[in-house]
């Protein structure tokens, strides 16, 4: 129980004596880079793909012709 008193009494004055230290916080010199390497091509090629079958298949006359 004495210990645990100590503990308690010890952690009080460091969290009093933490409350008196200045803190400076500054920006840094240079810009902050988030470098996000994300591949998103294929999914975009494949909504081309399917935008550009569906246009063919509802206008069959518009190279002139039927689609494959």
């Amino acid at each position: 129980m004495r210990t645990q008193a100590l503990l308690l009494s010890s952690l009080g004055a460091a969290v009093a004596i933490a409350g008196c230290i200045p803190v400076q916080i500054q920006a840094p010199d240079e810009p902050i880079e988030i470098n996000l390497n994300v591949n998103i091509r294929q999914e975009v090629i494949v909504r081309l793909e399917r935008d550009a079958q569906e246009l063919l298949e509802n206008n069959t006359d518009l190279f002139g012709g039927s689609t494959p």
